[in-house]
């Protein structure tokens, strides 16, 4: 039982912070606009795109900042999942007709002439083809807004550095944080993570707390993925040393100048045929693509 809440005397809802359903709703929206506070990340003029799954951070997201800004627009990609993803748009659709949000869906059939679950079967590993087909035609269609907004928790950013660390990737880390991907890079949509101090148990209760229509399911295909193990391994140390996220991703923050200046000469170039940004003559979805032979 976890009692009344801290701050008054009805019931707690949650266990740390124990506050009742009011104040805990409450301090997570406090928690997110203090974010977007103390590291700039938008500007009252700014026309800002979301990009929305249809789950609990997405939903949360959006809803806060529609908000606090009201000038937001929401941005879906359906990969092509069955019994997955048709399911959370649905739930999108729902969410955005309620609070009068503009959406818009975008597919993988349509962009490059196949869903994902026919990619996998030509042997397509799931997880990194999905994150960089969708990353790539997030920033296409959100061209004209100053931002992309994702619903990027702690547990998301704790596990991205812990993967980077893993794989000897940690350039990549240079440009993570609230604020990411990079800045001032014609072509470029910038990201920013209005959840980046919000655990994910702090989101998934917002959301159940806020009654948003939102189906508390993963992905498929998520299982088979090296974020999962490492997923599980943090949760383990998060559950030994309670704070063990938050001081990781505080400690990295206080980092990412040394980060930036270490990979300083890191230049970004435009792909020679869909014209997105990239590392190389051809991104990394345009190579997807040539691969799979779509």
């Amino acid at each position: 039982m976890m009692g009344t809440c801290e701050l008054c005397s009805e019931r707690a809802v949650f266990s740390s912070p124990q506050y009742c359903k009011v104040h805990f709703i409450d301090y997570v929206e406090k928690k997110i606009e203090s974010t977007l506070k103390r590291f700039n990340l938008i500007k009252p003029e700014e026309k800002i795109a979301v990009a929305v799954s249809g789950g609990k951070d997405s939903q949360s997201v959006t809803y806060i900042l529609h908000k606090l800004f009201g000038n937001v627009t929401a941005i879906s990609i359906d990969e092509g999942i069955p019994g997955y993803r048709d399911a959370t748009l649905e739930d999108m659709k729902m969410f955005c007709t309620m609070h009068n949000i503009p959406h818009h869906i975008f597919s993988f059939e349509q962009a490059f002439g196949k869903k994902l679950d026919t990619m996998l079967q030509q042997g397509a590993p799931a997880c990194r083809s999905c994150g960089v087909l969708r990353r790539n035609l997030l920033n296409k269609h959100a061209q004209g807004f100053d931002k992309i907004a994702t619903g990027h928790n702690l547990d998301d950013e704790c596990q991205s550095l812990m993967m980077n660390f893993l794989k000897g990737t940690l350039f990549l880390s240079a440009k993570m944080g609230p604020a990411s991907g990079v800045h001032g890079q014609t072509g470029f949509v910038q990201r920013i993570k209005p959840l980046y101090f919000c655990s994910e148990k702090e989101i998934t209760a917002y959301a159940y707390l806020m009654g948003f229509p939102v189906r508390f399911n993963e992905c498929p295909h998520a299982a088979d993925g090296f974020r999962s193990k490492v997923r599980d391994s943090l949760n383990v140390l998060e559950q030994q040393k309670p704070g063990t996220k938050l001081r990781m991703v505080e400690n990295f923050i206080s980092i990412i100048p040394t980060l930036k200046k270490v990979y300083a000469g890191y230049e970004m170039k435009v792909c020679t045929s869909c014209g997105q940004p990239s590392a190389h003559d051809l991104c990394k979805a345009c190579r997807t693509v040539e691969v799979l032979h779509v």
